[in-house]
């Protein structure tokens, strides 16, 4: 415990091994991403999400207003994965539903599969994390249970621009970053990387690599566990710098609370509260909506501290 703690409070990112996720598993994901993305540009955009439909594939995401070097994909748990996931059980007002490719039959059970390992792990970090607070039991899990709204994503980072030139001339231009700098909006995050590398997370005024390491995953704290924590806990700004020899993959799992959520400060004692309540709905809709277009500042939990800290 006492690592998860440290790396939590001191850096905002921290690597996992002993995890549990079989190798075996690992390897599908990764194998299954290769191939998604070597698809035919036809049959990715076929699966392309929208501001209505948020799940699905994309190629010209922003961060920070400023268009990344990547090409994702977006997938979560269907609430009935017996049923088809556009079947009406599994349609969901903010998070539509997820869509996949034809041609390529094992990407849904293989990332399905995987999706249940992160949860496990992102539920038994969460309880750690609570502990590190001085917290009696799981009260952080209550959030997250009986529904969550976290989803993953396989990331792309190609050496090229994806989209064509008379695409290009149609969206934001790229930025100078593969992805650039930002903290993630919900509570954890859990990322699979190759070893190729190119993550970095900024420690005071200086930007660290996080090198790969065989077999870990890569944690970090996100804006949400900030603000339960009181700051205890820093969300951690990274970004990925851009690849030159070889393309990128990567998939994070991002843990999230239900939409209905208020997340204020979990003060204890004569400890007073840094931040008003915020709203998790509210504040991932405004993110989500910052991916498509710019309009103009972004929302951060900055917006939401007490004046009088």
């Amino acid at each position: 415990m006492e690592g998860v703690v440290a790396g939590a409070r001191d850096f905002g990112f921290f690597q996992v091994v002993g995890h549990g996720v079989p190798d075996q598993l690992i390897a599908g994901v990764c194998e299954e991403s290769r191939r998604f993305f070597a698809l035919p540009v036809a049959d990715k955009r076929a699966v392309a999400r929208t501001r209505a439909n948020p799940r699905g594939y994309y190629d010209r995401e922003l961060t920070k207003n400023r268009r990344d070097l990547k090409e994702v994909f977006d997938f979560a748990r269907p609430p009935c994965p017996e049923l088809p996931d556009d079947h009406p059980d599994n349609r969901a007002d903010v998070d539509g539903v997820n869509q996949w490719p034809p041609a390529q039959p094992a990407l849904r059970p293989t990332l399905l599969a995987y999706l249940t390992e992160c949860e496990r792990v992102a539920f038994r970090l969460l309880e750690l994390l609570g502990l590190g607070l001085g917290l009696d039991g799981d009260p952080l899990g209550a959030f997250f249970r009986p529904r969550h709204t976290g989803f993953a994503r396989l990331n792309y980072y190609p050496l090229d621009d994806p989209l064509d030139p008379g695409s290009a001339a149609t969206v934001t231009p790229l930025g100078d970053m593969a992805l650039h700098h930002h903290s993630d909006a919900g509570a954890l995050t859990i990322l699979l990387q190759d070893d190729v590398g190119g993550l970095q997370v900024q420690v005071g005024a200086r930007w660290l690599d996080v090198t790969p390491r065989a077999g870990a995953l890569v944690v970090n704290v996100g804006d949400m566990l900030q603000i339960w924590s009181n700051d205890r806990y820093r969300a951690a700004v990274h970004r990925v710098r851009p690849v030159t020899d070889r393309p990128r993959y990567s998939l994070p799992f991002f843990f999230n609370p239900a939409y209905e959520t208020d997340v204020c400060p979990l003060v204890t004692g004569e400890e007073r509260p840094r931040y008003c309540s915020v709203n998790w709905g509210a504040f991932r809709q405004a993110r989500t909506d910052g991916d498509y277009a710019d309009y103009g500042h972004e929302i951060q939990i900055a917006d939401f501290r007490r004046k009088e800290q």
